[in-house]
Parts: C-alpha cells; structure tokens; sequence
C-alpha cells in the first residue's frame, strides 16, 4: 500500500511539474533512492497526472489529524496502523505539494478531529510544521483545537550519514505514537470549551454593560451640571 502510494505520488506529481507553464520545484527523498516499487496501471498510463496543491487524505479517522508529506506519509502510516489496535483513528493527510499548500483540507479534517500533529522528516526550525501551525493560529482554525498541535520531526543536528545515525536523526513510527498520545492525554473536551467560550462571551457582555453604565452616568452628570450652571447665570442677571 504505502509503496503503491509512493510511486502514485511521484509519477503523477512529476508529469504535473513538467506540463506546468510555471517553474516548479521537485523534491525528490533521496532515501527511497534504489528501492523497487510496485507500480499500478493507472499510474503507468502517460495521461496520468496529480494536481499541485491538492492533498489527499489516505486514511480516515475521527480523534486526531497527521498531517505530512513524501516518505513521512508511510511512518504515519504505519503509526495509525498500531494506534488503531488501541482504538484510537487518525486522519492521514499527505500533502504531496508544500507550496501551494492545501490548508483547506487540513481545516477540514481539524474540524473534525479537534487535534493536529504536524509530520516531517526536516528540522524543526522554520519547517514546513511551523508553517501549518502559524496558518492554524491566524485562521478560525484555532477555535476546533482542544489540544495545542505538536510537530514531530527530525532532530536539529546535521543529517548523519551512517545508516545507524540517520535512523535515530529521522522521526520513527514510535515518536508519532508518543505524540498523538501526548496530544489526546492533554485534551479537554468539546462541551468544557464550549462552556469556557460562553464564559468568556459572558464576561465580554457585563463589562460592555459597566462601560455603557459608566459612560451614561457621566453624561448624566455633565447635564446636571451644565443645567445648574445655565440655572446661576440666570439667577445672576
């Protein structure tokens, strides 16, 4: 499945990029480098072509969004295979293109799920999980999380080239695990957050009230006075 997908990707991806009028860049992981990979008939055909800045989603689910791309896609994968064992679903959303990103898709299934964890196999810094998680805090986006969204991601150390060190450099099936874990045991609940944000319009409307009394107070205040002052002068001439 997850090699079919690969392949699908890269095929369909390619053929878009060299049509397109517009320069694209093509990233290419250079660990799949030298792996066969089963190839499906439809991605064999010459007239099959993916979309540039559409995501897909791979696989469904209702708790939690992972959001990745290129061989990311397939520790995901293999994470949410283990966690549906334990019961909990995630949505796989494999992005295909970085820019343009489809963070509709990603809005979609947040809204849905209520939690997000960003994947990738680059640094932490300045990376493409940083980025979703900026479009998640400036969108209306950040009102379906009930959990804060948490980025795995390679280690920020220079990229080893032994095979032992690249496997620790690299994020694993397990530390997608610990962090959807971590995401869900730090969760409150839909109902709490409605409540809080009941709370919070509440709060918003008495001090609009207190304003409002405030200021009609000393309206009052300064009419009575004008009013006695008018009533002096009068009273003077």
């Amino acid at each position: 499945m997850t090699s079919i997908l690969v392949c699908v990707c890269v095929s369909g991806l390619l053929k878009a990029a060299i049509r397109d009028p517009d320069p694209v860049v093509f990233l290419e992981d250079e660990i799949v480098y030298g792996v066969p990979f089963p190839m499906s008939d439809e991605a064999m055909s010459p007239d099959f072509v993916l979309p540039i800045g559409k995501a897909k989603v791979e696989r469904a689910g209702d708790h939690i969004t992972i959001v990745c791309a290129g061989k990311a896609t397939h520790t995901a994968l293999e994470a949410a295979n283990e966690l549906a064992g334990k019961g909990i679903e995630c949505e796989v959303i494999n992005l295909r293109s970085i820019r343009p990103l489809d963070f509709e898709t990603i809005a979609q299934s947040l809204s849905k799920t209520h939690h997000l964890i960003t994947l990738e196999q680059g640094w932490p810094q300045s990376g493409v999980g940083a980025e979703i998680c900026a479009r998640v805090m400036e969108s209306p986006s950040f009102f379906e999380l009930d959990a804060p969204v948490w980025r795995v991601t390679g280690a920020d150390v220079p990229m080893p080239y032994a095979r032992s060190l690249e496997a620790l450099a690299l994020p694993q099936r397990g530390d997608v695990v610990a962090a959807v874990a971590a995401v869900l045991g730090n969760r409150y609940t839909h109902t709490e957050r409605e409540r809080e944000k009941n709370d919070i319009e509440h709060a918003i409307y008495t001090l609009y009230i207190l304003v409002k009394f405030t200021k009609d107070q000393r309206h009052t205040c300064t009419l009575t006075h004008m009013h006695t002052h008018t009533h002096r002068e009068r009273y003077r001439t």
